[in-house]
């Protein structure tokens, strides 16, 4: 969308942290929520992400799903131009580059860090479409600008906000400890041109009495110059929304805000590159069942449901799930009678093959599945991405979600489908997974499938269990505006837009 002839581009504002994981995309969907309420046109952006948490978009291309939760706070539908760039990360030093929405290649680390530069103009051209359409754009950085090592060709913090000429609140969170020292710090190794674009600061994570803190921020202020914009608590309701990526699942969750750990246990095994495991959020909220996500280096517990979950690099992934000896759990847990699901890699792993004789994921080649599944999948493009919706074949309850993989599956199995895509009918339209003989082993491509009240409560009657009622759609628009009231309360957003440009 091109702005009218004259017409002044919306303000924009953006949050940088001090480091990963400081609760950046949750306040910056807060925040959305707050200004939306307020009756402004508003748009989030995030430059460059790096997650395996990702959505379609409703333009046929892929971003962060935090973004996607982002644009939801926003009351619009999520598109490509809100995360012109986002790298998933396919092993420890390399990541698959998906550039507005389309995979464009991989690249080692090193290799990004000498090209990122050349995405410099399409960001800027992405967010330039976002400010033509809103009154205001808030924008989300990644990592920290203190990581000065980067800065070179930054295109996610600093060297955006100067290209695009965007002023900049920094968010430190207090939770992990030492936030006066990376607020301060932070200050200390920019220069003093990005100082100056940081306009003030927000303490996030707090837990007890704030003013217990006040001469902390007296001095971060005195330290640095920059004032406060608040101080914003512990927010539980952000167990309610799906994470940005698996840096969430290294801590482990209270028990008070994931359910109350009920009769049914899931159990679901972190792969290593583990993808899109907000799947399981709305399992996590029913009270009567308790979800373990197994670290590895733990056996599988015994569970009434196991689930394998999507991952980036199935071959490999399906490596590492036998270096942790949970093949053999896995195989007992069937022998036992357990119910078993894949979704997307997951689904895969299940079947007989997998074969990547064009390199896909790393070298070609190909690995013998779990065998639980008579199925074989070839990893080929093009890669699937789009929205979905139709029933459960078995139990007629409704779904709906998303495809986003690489890969054809095949096979006998395929002949007792898990789903039936083509509308909340059985007449026609395209079906999706495979069921064994006996029907305890299933899997799928479409993502999102436990957000469906209906689909969830009948796995859960299948299981033994009763679901709450819980409607999850409902339960993240109420943690949104939760969050909104939280932050309306705790930070200064008056200031925050009055310094906006």
């Amino acid at each position: 969308m091109v702005a009218p002839a004259g017409a002044k581009p919306g303000r924009a504002i953006m949050l940088q942290g001090t480091g990963s994981d400081v609760g950046k995309s949750l306040l910056v969907a807060g925040l959305c929520r707050a200004l939306t309420r307020r009756g402004l046109t508003v748009r989030p952006f995030k430059p460059q992400n790096m997650s395996n948490n990702a959505a379609v978009t409703a333009d046929g291309g892929e971003i962060g799903r935090a973004q996607a939760l982002q644009a939801r706070a926003c009351g619009v539908a999520p598109t490509v131009h809100m995360n012109p760039v986002l790298l998933k990360p396919q092993s420890d030093i390399g990541s698959q580059i998906v550039v507005r929405g389309v995979v464009v290649g991989t690249a080692r680390a090193a290799d990004y860090q000498a090209r990122k530069r050349e995405w410099l103009g399409t960001v800027l051209d992405s967010f330039a479409r976002l400010r033509a359409e809103a009154d205001i754009v808030v924008v989300e950085g990644a990592g920290s600008p203190a990581e000065v090592n980067l800065r070179a060709g930054d295109i996610a913090n600093m060297g955006f906000a100067t290209a695009a000429g965007v002023p900049v609140v920094l968010v430190g969170d207090i939770d992990r400890g030492g936030v006066i020292a990376s607020l301060v710090g932070t200050h200390a190794l920019l220069p003093e041109e990005e100082r100056a674009r940081i306009k003030g600061y927000v303490i996030n994570k707090f837990r007890g009495d704030v003013r217990l803190f006040d001469s902390g921020l007296r001095i971060i202020t005195d330290r640095t110059g920059w004032p406060s914009f608040g101080v914003v608590p512990w927010l539980k309701e952000a167990a309610t929304l799906p994470a940005e990526d698996a840096v969430a699942l290294d801590r482990p969750r209270p028990r008070g805000e994931t359910g109350s750990g009920g009769a049914l246990r899931v159990v679901v095994p972190m792969l290593s590159r583990i993808a899109n495991f907000d799947d399981f959020d709305p399992l996590a909220q029913e009270p009567g069942v308790e979800l373990l996500m197994v670290p590895p280096g733990r056996p599988l517990p015994v569970a009434d449901l196991v689930i394998l979950p999507g991952t980036k690099a199935t071959i490999a992934d399906l490596a590492f799930l036998r270096a942790q000896g949970w093949d053999i759990d896995l195989l007992a847990h069937a022998r036992r009678g357990g119910r078993v699901l894949g979704i997307c890699g997951g689904y895969q792993m299940l079947g007989r093959t997998i074969a990547d004789p064009d390199g896909i994921e790393g070298p070609p080649g190909e690995a013998a599945g779990l065998g639980l599944l008579a199925v074989d999948t070839v990893l080929k493009g093009p890669k699937v991405l789009e929205e979905a919706r139709g029933v459960e074949r078995a139990t007629g309850a409704a779904v709906s979600g998303y495809e986003m993989h690489m890969g054809r599956t095949t096979g006998p199995d395929c002949a007792r489908p898990m789903l039936d895509l083509g509308g909340l009918d059985l007449d026609g339209g395209a079906s999706d997974g495979a069921t064994s003989a006996d029907g305890r082993v299933q899997g799928c491509y479409l993502h999102g499938l436990f957000a469906a009240d209906g689909f969830r409560a009948a796995c859960l009657a299948g299981l033994g269990g009763t679901a709450s009622g819980l409607s999850y759609d409902a339960a993240v628009e109420d943690a949104l505006n939760a969050i909104a009231d939280r932050l309306e309360r705790e930070m200064d957003i008056d200031a925050i837009l009055a310094m906006a440009e």
